[in-house]
């Protein structure tokens, strides 16, 4: 049973990563037609994360009241019909409002669970877990780049990804699945969590560093899912649909990460794979920042992708282990909060500058947020060691 309840929670953290690659990959050809600035795709971004972070910050006490199963099924509903009113947008606003419900769904079921496989898992699922996501944004572009010259054009790209939303949410209806995977007490143990206030949860030794580290890393996944494509178009003179491909390598790329980091994690520590990726990611920086080949660029793109992968998931894996079971779901609301913040802020300012000095700065904006995250790793190593946390 265990087993069919882990098919069901890859299947929903496809259902994650399906919107989260649309806009950016629709973004050259839909701006032009809603007749908006190019830089007005961060207001669309903003008001998801803000949501995003909103239904995060609250994710423990949500969960401790309907559980796991419920919290997952009906945020992908929700998201499902955010995408569907996205595909009959004809204003920009309407778009702005669509990207609440969508941001409040993927919110909960991100934290949830990454939460409950670091606990009932093994490190190895959790890299899968969020392999399966890249499965999921990687699918989005491909579909849209399908599409966006039809006749159906980006709607018909979000009407799919809408479609594939319902069909998994209908799927992780399966409720009974939750309980009979891990027990009763499981249940139990979702019901009696520590729920700590903001302030508690970021005085835990270390909970702060991990929460900037979030921000960082997550910062570079989503400028290359939301700006590679305008970047490619704007800045390298591809077409619109050949960028979308790009963006898909860079979402190839993620996949590939987290499923070999799921491999590794047989035989190497999560840091171990870290620092890996780590050098991955420095290599790809290093040469987007003085490619002037497209196709260097796009393989740049897809290494990119190889190195970021992995952070994310082996840092939700080391959650409880460094902060404890009883409060890692704070600790994880606070995470995904702060990826939040990440999202918001760093597309935002990328989409500000690209439209004031041109799309060339996207290299040299990557590698800032590149050089945050190796001090931010370090300096989280110093203070769990000093306090006895640090996992090796």
């Amino acid at each position: 049973m265990a087993t069919l309840l882990l098919v069901v929670i890859y299947l929903s953290f496809i259902s994650l990563g399906v919107p989260d690659s649309l806009l950016g990959t629709a973004w050259p050809v839909l701006y032009r037609e809603l007749g908006v600035p190019l830089a007005s795709q961060s207001a669309v971004s903003i008001l998801c994360s803000l949501a995003t972070m909103t239904s995060s910050m609250n994710s423990a006490r949500i969960i401790s009241h309907l559980g796991t199963g419920k919290v997952t099924a009906f945020s992908t509903l929700l998201t499902a019909a955010a995408l569907l009113g996205f595909s009959f947008s004809g204003s920009f606003w309407f778009m702005c409002l669509m990207a609440i419900p969508l941001g409040l769904g993927a919110g909960c079921v991100d934290s949830a669970l990454n939460n409950y496989v670091s606990i009932h898992y093994n490190a190895t699922v959790m890299s899968f877990l969020h392999c399966f996501y890249g499965v999921g944004v990687m699918v989005s572009p491909y579909i849209m780049s399908v599409v966006i010259n039809s006749a159906v054009g980006w709607r018909g790209g979000y009407r799919t990804a809408s479609l594939i939303q319902a069909l998994i949410s209908i799927l992780l209806l399966a409720l009974p699945l939750w309980k009979k995977a891990h027990g009763e007490e499981s249940i139990q143990a979702e019901k009696k969590m520590k729920v700590l206030p903001i302030s508690q949860t970021l005085r835990i030794p270390g909970a702060l560093m991990t929460c900037l580290l979030f921000l960082t890393f997550c910062a570079i996944e989503v400028i290359c899912g939301g700006w590679s494509a305008t970047y490619m178009v704007e800045a390298k003179h591809m077409s619109a649909n050949l960028a979308a491909r790009a963006t898909m390598y860079f979402y190839l790329g993620m996949a590939l990460g987290r499923f070999l980091s799921g491999v590794a994690a047989k035989k190497l520590t999560p840091w171990q794979i870290i620092f890996i990726s780590m050098g991955i990611l420095g290599v790809s920086q290093t040469t987007l920042l003085v490619s002037g080949n497209n196709v260097l660029t796009m393989a740049a793109l897809l290494m990119t992708g190889l190195g970021v992968g992995p952070l994310y998931p082996n840092f939700n894996y080391m959650t409880p282990l460094h902060f404890g079971k009883d409060v890692s779901q704070s600790v994880m609301g606070m995470q995904m909060t702060f990826a939040s913040i990440g999202t918001i802020a760093a597309p935002a300012l990328c989409g500000v500058l690209g439209q004031l000095l041109g799309m060339g700065i996207f290299p040299a904006y990557l590698m800032i947020f590149y050089v945050l995250t190796a001090v931010g790793i370090i300096a989280l190593r110093r203070t769990l060691r000093q306090v006895g946390r640090l996992q090796q």
